[in-house]
C-alpha cells in the first residue's frame, strides 16, 4: 500500500465542492465566481497586473526555511506573570478592570485579547 504525498497543501485543502460552489452562487444570484467578483470588487481598487510572487514552496521546504530562521532566536528568561500573584487588589479594581469583559470581548471596539486589556488597565 502506498500513501499519497502530503507535502503539498493544495491537494489537502478542504474547500467547497463544485456542487456546493454552484449552490452558493445560486443563493447570492451570481452566474459564476468571476461575475460575483466583478459585482463585489470595484475595478478602481483592483491590481492591473498579477502579484509578483516567488514560486510556491512545498510544506517541507517552508518548514526547513522556518527552522533556519528560528535558529537565530535567542532563548531568554520569561518573567511573565511575576509579581501578579500574592498581591492585594481592591475589589473595585478587580471587578472593573480585570473581570470586566469589555476589555477582552471581541464584541467591543477594544482589543480582543485579554492580555492587551490587562496591560491597558495596568
Amino acid at each position: 500500500m502506498t500513501l499519497d504525498p502530503t507535502d503539498e497543501f493544495a491537494p489537502r485543502h478542504i474547500g467547497p465542492s463544485r456542487e456546493q460552489t454552484a449552490e452558493m452562487l445560486e443563493v447570492v444570484g451570481a452566474r459564476s465566481l468571476d461575475v460575483l467578483i466583478d459585482e463585489a470588487l470595484p475595478v478602481s481598487i483592483r491590481l492591473k497586473e498579477p502579484l509578483d510572487l516567488p514560486a510556491a514552496e512545498s510544506e517541507s521546504q517552508y518548514l526547513n526555511r522556518l527552522k533556519t530562521i528560528a535558529r537565530n532566536n535567542r532563548v531568554l528568561k520569561s518573567f511573565i506573570g511575576l509579581g501578579y500573584y500574592d498581591t492585594l487588589i481592591p475589589s473595585v479594581i478587580r471587578r472593573c478592570l480585570f473581570e470586566n469583559p469589555s476589555w477582552y470581548s471581541p464584541y467591543t471596539p477594544y482589543q480582543a485579547e485579554i492580555a492587551q486589556g490587562r496591560l491597558e488597565s495596568l
